[in-house]
């Protein structure tokens, strides 16, 4: 059966001599979820931009469904984090929703269909009330649901989440976690994160990312797996799907 994700011997650097993702290897096969840890400054964004194919590895080969990232890119689903929106820009929700839809071209069109495309997409995070609203007055949680929509709009096989629970009220987060938990019985769901509390709510692999990648199944994840990536003493507590994690001293990153 072909990986969803593929990756072998990656490389990439923004100026030479500096690798910033070094020989990567490591794939997600259908049915399975995963969660990119690591480091602020440690490659996780770069190796998020290069699943996308918004940059060119310098060595090494990615395959996404077993194409390349710019072949498979309709098929893939990307959340940003919010903060990189800008919040006040006069949209509803409903309209950064059939965003998902966009089709190149110089002059954007949206059919009856894509619409009610995003509106089902809406309805399935239970936001469809917050169709017409403006994205500026929604809460934190609210505008997460709503970029996860879009992402949704273009029916991906992958969804990839970058810092899904930055920026939303502790209240939000557990319904956030059971959006993610229905969403994964469908697809594929790989998020990105630097707190290492977020993985293990039923995320059958970690990837590990400080310049050099490892991958481990979630129920495996170590204190000791941690402190190599994280260069600080971890202590990890597992309780059912829930991974807390304490420092323990150490030394800094």
């Amino acid at each position: 059966m072909t990986p969803v994700i593929e990756v072998e011997h990656l490389d990439f650097s923004y100026e030479p001599g500096f690798p910033v993702v070094e020989d990567a290897t490591f794939s997600i096969e259908p049915g399975q979820s995963g969660c990119i840890v690591g480091p602020n400054g440690g490659g996780k964004s770069t190796l998020l931009k290069l699943l996308l194919g918004l940059l060119t590895p310098d060595a090494g080969k990615i395959r996404l469904f077993g194409a390349p990232p710019a072949e498979a890119r309709r098929q893939v689903g990307y959340m940003p984090q919010y903060h990189q929106l800008d919040p006040s820009f006069p949209v509803t929700a409903l309209e950064v929703a059939v965003m998902g839809r966009l089709k190149p071209g110089l002059f954007p069109f949206y059919s009856r269909r894509d619409k009610e495309t995003a509106m089902d997409a809406l309805a399935e995070l239970g936001i469809s009330d917050l169709a017409g609203r403006s994205f500026a007055d929604l809460s934190g949680g609210q505008r997460q649901r709503v970029l996860i929509a879009r992402a949704l709009a273009c029916r991906p096989g992958l969804l990839l989440l970058d810092e899904p629970t930055a920026n939303i009220d502790p209240g939000a987060e557990e319904q956030f976690y059971a959006t993610l938990a229905q969403l994964r019985q469908r697809m594929t769901v790989l998020t990105v994160s630097h707190d290492l509390g977020f993985v293990n709510r039923e995320t059958d692999v970690i990837i590990c990312v400080n310049r050099k990648v490892s991958i481990h199944r979630a129920e495996n994840f170590t204190a000791e797996a941690a402190d190599a990536v994280y260069h600080h003493k971890m202590n990890l507590i597992h309780h059912d799907h829930a991974c807390f994690c304490h420092c323990g001293g150490g030394h800094d990153e």
